[in-house]
This record gives structure tokens, sequence and C-alpha cells, in this order.
């Protein structure tokens, strides 16, 4: 019986699952974050060979057994100088030639989508999208938080604490945000932000991320310009979403699915139904659609397509059928 290994790493969380050829769950398994621009990488193998190692022995199968494994590292490919290094993350725990690494992005189409054409719009501690046609791929966004990352938590984080700001100056009404904010933190004066997000941990991306739940609380509360932050969210999704579109050279008549993963869209009133909105009053013709399959389970299945065996349909469906809540 094959066996296909999939890791999604993620922002704050890495994800192991384990599945055989008919598409049954041997095995899963949660460890903490991958990405190595904070973590250093000498963590991310610790990470990866403990994640994999505790995987395979609750699965009863043995690393050497393994058909095959596909591992979605956040960063990959965006340091041409690291591949190697990414590559080998690994290999103290998995025979070469047994595995592959490659970006996350991958993870979440693979599992949305069930490795079917279409894109994956991808909004969690960043943003990305990824999609396939034809035989063509293609990506857009996830260029970092710096100067990019754009309706991601830590992009939401950002921009709800320039609103803070700007409504601390008068620059802006103050609304509910401006007291949740000084609530969260707990502030003396608001000058005393500062201190509190430049001269502590909260400054780690995966971190920093997490305020984005702040910004959250305050739309839901009613605050309008809170909630207007979502709508722009939801409005750069999509045109990261048409990028990765055009790229693929997708015809104009074709409506494409599109489907969405990442814990920003558990904000379903806030996040996923402005996208669907958005991506409707669009030119070009999408298709919105739930995830068929998780990121971890999504990385299975790419396993398996690179291990020369996909899974049939009925195993495909098997695998839902276990994971559906």
């Amino acid at each position: 019986m094959r066996t296909y290994l999939g890791v999604d790493g993620g922002g704050s969380k890495t994800r192991f699952l384990l599945i055989d050829e008919a598409g049954k769950v041997l095995a899963s398994h949660n460890e903490g974050p991958a990405y190595y621009l904070e973590t250093g990488l000498e963590a991310l193998r610790a990470m990866l060979a403990r994640g994999i190692a505790h995987t395979l022995k609750q699965g009863g199968t043995a690393a050497t057994d393994l058909t095959f494994a596909f591992l979605g590292l956040p960063g990959y490919g965006e340091d041409r100088s690291l591949l190697s290094t990414l590559d080998a993350a690994p290999c103290a725990v998995l025979p070469a030639g047994r595995y592959r690494c490659g970006n996350d992005v991958v993870c979440g189409w693979a599992g949305a989508l069930a490795g079917g054409d279409g894109i994956n719009i991808v909004a969690g501690t960043g943003s990305i999208a990824y999609g396939e046609y034809a035989g063509r791929s293609a990506r857009a966004g996830g260029w970092g938080e710096l100067f990019s990352d754009e309706g991601s938590a830590y992009w939401l984080a950002r921009e709800g604490l320039r609103l803070f700001s700007r409504m601390s100056d008068g620059r802006s009404v103050r609304g509910v945000l401006y007291e949740r904010v000084r609530l969260h933190f707990a502030l003396q004066e608001d000058l005393d932000l500062c201190a509190a997000v430049y001269g502590k941990s909260v400054m780690q991306r995966s971190q920093f991320a997490q305020l984005s739940k702040v910004v959250a609380e305050a739309a839901s509360a009613g605050d309008a310009q809170a909630r207007a932050l979502f709508a722009q969210a939801a409005a750069e999704l999509t045109d990261i979403v048409d990028a990765v579109r055009a790229r693929l050279r997708v015809p104009g008549e074709m409506q494409l699915p599109v489907s969405y993963s990442g814990s920003l869209f558990q904000l379903r009133d806030l996040l996923l139904a402005p996208l669907e909105a958005s991506l409707a009053s669009r030119s070009r013709k999408y298709s919105f659609v739930a995830a068929r399959l998780p990121p971890d389970a999504g990385a299975a299945l790419h396993a398996a397509k690179l291990g020369g065996a996909p899974l049939a349909a009925g195993s495909v469906a098997a695998l839902e059928a276990q994971l559906r809540p």
C-alpha cells in the first residue's frame, strides 16, 4: 500500500498528515511555525524532524517505506541562495528522492481544489494566491509583510494600528477601535503604544498578525472605519486573484473556480462575504467555491501526484469524508 505524507508549514503552525492510496488517514500531528526567517533554519530542521518522526510513528510507517512526501514551506523560493538548504531540511528523517519541498501556497491550492484547475487565495498571517490552468502555474502576492501581504492578518494589524494613531491624533474620528487598542495594550497614554509594539516580541511576524483580532472586534462592534479596512482587504485579495488569472492566460469567458484558505477567512461576514462580492463585481468570470480539503491534505495529495500515482477520485472522496467537519 502506497503512503503519502503532507506537510503544510505556516507562520504560526505546521500540520502533518499521513494518508494511504485509498485516501485513509493514518496519522496527523501539529507542530510550531515553519517560517525560517523568524525561527531560524536550525529550528526549522528540528521542528520538521520532530513532526515527521512523530507522524510516521503514529501511522506505523517507516521512513524507508514512505512512498513520497511534499513539504510546503513559507518563504520557499523567495531566496534563491537558500533553495538547496531548504530542500535539505527534511533529509535527517526522510530518504533522498522520496520528498520534495515547495512553497506552502501549493498546499492550499491542492487541498482547496483537489489538484484541479483554478486559483486558491490565502489570507492568514500573510497573503498570496496560486493557481494552475491547462498545465500552467502562477502565483501573485506573498512579497512579505514590509511592503506586501495585502489583505492578510499582518496587513490588517498594521493598518489597524495606523488607524489608531490617526484617531489618537485627531486626524480620524475616534471609533470603537480606539478604545479596543487602548484596552488591549493597557495603555495609560496613547504614545505608550510605541514601547508596547517596537520594544516587545510582538514585533515578530506571527505575533504582530494576531493584533488583527482587535481590528475584527472593533469592526464587529460597529466601527465603520475598522470595517472599511476589511472591505479594502477584500479588494486587495481580489486584485491578487485577477493577477494570477492574467498570468495563467485563462480565456475571458471561462468561469474559473476560486477557493480560499487561511485563518482570516473564518471571519465570514467581515472578509469572506465581501471577497465573494468583490470577485462577482469584476469583469472576469469566477466561480467561488469552498475548499474541498485543508492544506495539509492538499500537501498529501500533491505528494501522491509528485510520486507518480495521483489519488483516484474515489480515494479523494474518501479523504474528504474523513476530514469533513
